[in-house]
């Protein structure tokens, strides 16, 4: 359709208008315009048969559209160059914009990304939601953190294994398949338990072979290892009897997860040798030396069926340093990190899950929360997604933060971007040195608020007295600022924030003081990372996509995944 001036005399045309019209037997792709100004007067403008419109198309009253000439009179009387102008600037706005704000770019094609995926594409496989329990005991000081494979003790000892015969897992859980069946798709529910302090650990329990084992949840390892009776070197009494390993299910050192697990390792990999070794050390020196061996996970699924999966871990026969403490009420680890090795990696490795994961911690010493293994059970709405940042050597899972505040001051005053790694190995959180240090002159604000620093305490570096009965962290809200990362852009309008309400990173000691489970990441990790421990993620979904690489949060009473209709049914651990 050629739109022309009303003038019947004057034949020049100074725009176009071009309406593409759907076909008949779709219409619902909808109608197309375009416009165009016209320069040069001296060529009249040429006439197609197809340009006249269509006597017989009569739109429907909901698609009727305004007269473009009402808006196309104006158009053409302006001035192109104006016109072109406009458009210029518009392009270099958009590419300054870009360029200065490359992650921001990055979080909308990732939230667009999301938004084309539709809810089948998203239930294309199963999801796992295991239990996480707690434990009496407390971890000592510093925890566990990050750990990495580092060396392989050549000791020349074999592992011993017997023929063990596995039983029917059908039967393993009534109470638990009795309200699983009840769910319409095969993703199992099973829940998650533990504290920051006294326990220092969250963990789940898993049946493997024949017998169930604790393992202590850490998003920050890679491998997943059970104390093992290969014979044991050193291991602590664990809250199980030790794994044996099955005959024939050692894994060979040319097998791609055993050459996985040692590509970093100082000593050179051996294709001919019988057994696949580790080792390895975590940041407070402990230690777990042992073999890779196969044996079935059964895992139920929330339908009321098991799937028994054999999947690749680690039979530690020497356990050394500080771990031994924790292996006291728990049996081994269960890696959750982006690692080939980890177990949701190798569950998608075979189709069975998308590399989804989620983990909700309980808040206090009597609550119970879970861990997902699937996309299924992911709220689609309800969570604040920022990419997930790729780290040199370490398949851990990070994110940008581009300002940190405690209230309303900068604890980082230099504006440099720093990273935030999650780390559920880690029982409290770490800040940079110079974070830290204008946090704790900060917090000296309460001094004067009716708390008083109690030095007898030995809980954690910083703890005060209070001059009332404490019951709960809700008593101290009023005394502390909420600390917030701001993630991303660092114009707060277009940046997401993670806040950390006072209860997310304070604890109540023995002595019933309050404490402040931040501490002094000057020698953790790079020392420039912040380390967000159990302390700072209890009571929020915190989910880890590995699909589209990038990870989410939200607040929750971490009872029952949100798009789940029945409680969780949790085990007394």
């Amino acid at each position: 359709i050629t739109q022309m001036e009303p003038q019947v005399d004057d034949q020049r045309a100074h725009a176009v208008v071009i309406i593409t019209l759907p076909p008949s037997d779709d219409p619902s792709q909808g109608k197309t315009i375009s416009a165009f100004t016209l320069t040069d007067h001296h060529y009249p403008p040429e006439t197609h048969p197809e340009d006249h419109p269509n006597p017989n198309f009569q739109p429907g009253p909901l698609h009727q559209n305004p007269d473009p000439g009402l808006w196309l009179s104006d158009l053409s009387t302006g001035s192109p160059r104006l016109v072109l102008s406009l458009i210029a600037i518009s392009l270099l706005a958009i590419a300054f914009y870009a360029s200065v704000f490359p992650n921001t770019v990055q979080m909308f094609r990732v939230y667009d990304e999301r938004d084309r995926d539709d809810e089948a594409n998203r239930r294309e496989t199963s999801s796992f939601v295991f239990p996480v329990y707690h434990k009496l005991g407390a971890r000592a000081i510093p925890d566990r953190k990050l750990a990495e494979v580092v060396d392989v003790v050549k000791s020349g000892i074999l592992v011993e294994s017997i023929d063990q015969e596995l039983v029917n897992p059908v039967k393993v859980n009534d109470a638990f398949s009795a309200i699983a069946a009840s769910f319409d798709s095969s993703t199992t529910i099973l829940p998650v338990g533990g504290d920051v302090y006294p326990n220092g650990l969250y963990f789940t329990r898993i049946l493997v072979g024949k017998h169930y084992f604790y393992l202590d949840i850490d998003t920050g390892s890679d491998l997943t290892w059970v104390q093992c009776d290969a014979p044991c070197r050193s291991c602590a009494k664990g809250a199980n009897q030790l794994y044996t390993p099955r005959k024939g299910m050692l894994v060979r050192s040319a097998e791609s997860l055993c050459v996985e697990v040692q590509k970093n390792q100082m000593t050179q990999h051996c294709e001919d040798c019988e057994q696949c070794d580790y080792e390895i050390e975590y940041a407070d020196l402990s230690s777990s030396l042992g073999v890779l061996t196969k044996d079935e996970f059964h895992i139920n699924l929330h339908n009321g069926s098991v799937a028994d999966l054999d999947i690749v871990f680690g039979c530690g026969y020497d356990q050394q340093g500080l771990l031994l403490n924790t292996l006291v009420k728990t049996d081994g680890i269960l890696g959750l990190s982006r690692a080939k090795i980890s177990l949701p990696s190798q569950l998608a490795s075979r189709g069975i899950i998308s590399n989804v994961i989620g983990h909700c911690l309980p808040s206090d010493l009597n609550g119970e929360g879970y861990i997902i293994m699937g996309s299924d059970l992911v709220p689609s709405h309800g969570i604040t997604w920022v990419p997930m940042l790729h780290h040199s050597h370490l398949e851990v899972y990070q994110m940008q933060v581009s300002k940190v505040s405690y209230g309303n001051g900068m604890l980082s005053s230099d504006g440099r971007v720093g990273k935030v790694l999650f780390d559920t190995g880690s029982s409290y959180t770490y800040f940079p040195n110079k974070a830290y240090s204008h946090l704790v002159k900060s917090l000296k604000e309460v001094s004067g608020l009716g708390l008083t620093l109690d030095e007898s305490d030995k809980t954690l570096p910083i703890c005060w007295r209070a001059d009332f009965v404490i019951s709960s962290l809700s008593d101290f809200k009023r005394f502390f600022r909420p600390i917030t990362l701001q993630i991303g852009s660092k114009w707060w309008i277009i940046s997401k924030k993670l806040v950390l309400q006072p209860e997310d990173h304070l604890i109540i000691s023995k002595k019933g003081n309050v404490c402040l489970g931040i501490l002094d990441g000057s020698s953790v990790h790079d020392g420039s990372t912040i380390i967000l421990g159990d302390v700072s993620m209890r009571g929020h979904l915190i989910v880890y996509d590995n699909v589209k690489r990038r990870i989410g949060w939200m607040r929750s009473d971490c009872v029952r995944p949100r798009d789940s209709d029945f409680n969780v049914p949790f085990f007394q651990g």
